[in-house]
């Protein structure tokens, strides 16, 4: 992966919150401070319950999480937070070679399974998937919506638009920006 490839992918995801959920802490604190190059902000937590109560109050964009933990493990903190956001973004990070707990990981629908121990490659081709469900995550967030004007509104918009060459919605987006700053 080239350099600019790892500029662009750092652009994007400096723009998401992350979460890390390990209960070894060594491994916590190898992935945040990893991630912590990539987020914006990354928190992490050593249980379930925690990282759960967090999780309710932040909702960060990407949830990266351990399955093997005491407590609440991983597939109960991914079934939680699905039933909070359907559409949360969740990867699993785990050493576990469990065929049952990783297929219960897939029913609970999580987005992404990497198998420790990690590598800069894995991160860099972690972070490229995260960027591109985030990317369509988005593109499926957005709406599309119409505005009802008078149609001596519309007239000066019309006229606002030709006059700076700009689109009518570019003269009704910043009408609208002015009016609630």
């Amino acid at each position: 992966m080239s350099s600019i490839d790892l500029i662009q992918l750092t652009e994007q995801t400096k723009k998401l919150s992350a979460m890390v959920v390990e209960d070894e802490k060594v491994a916590n604190e190898l992935l945040s401070s990893t991630f912590k190059n990539f987020f914006s902000s990354v928190d992490s937590y050593f249980d379930g319950e925690t990282a759960l109560k967090s999780y309710i109050d932040n909702k960060p964009d990407i949830v990266f999480v351990d399955i093997v933990m005491p407590g609440m493990d991983g597939i109960e903190l991914s079934r939680k937070i699905r039933e909070l956001n359907p559409t949360q973004i969740i990867i699993v990070i785990s050493a576990s070679n469990d065929i049952e707990k990783i297929s219960e990981s897939i029913e609970v629908g999580v987005n992404s399974f990497i198998q420790k121990p990690i590598d800069t490659k894995k991160i860099i081709e972690l972070l490229t998937g995260v960027a591109a469900m985030v990317a369509k995550k988005k593109k499926i967030e957005t709406k599309t919506f119409s505005i009802s004007l008078p149609l001596d509104i519309y007239d000066t918009v019309n006229e606002n638009a030709k006059a700076e060459s700009i689109s009518k919605n570019a003269v009704i987006i910043r009408a609208l920006r002015s009016f609630y700053d």
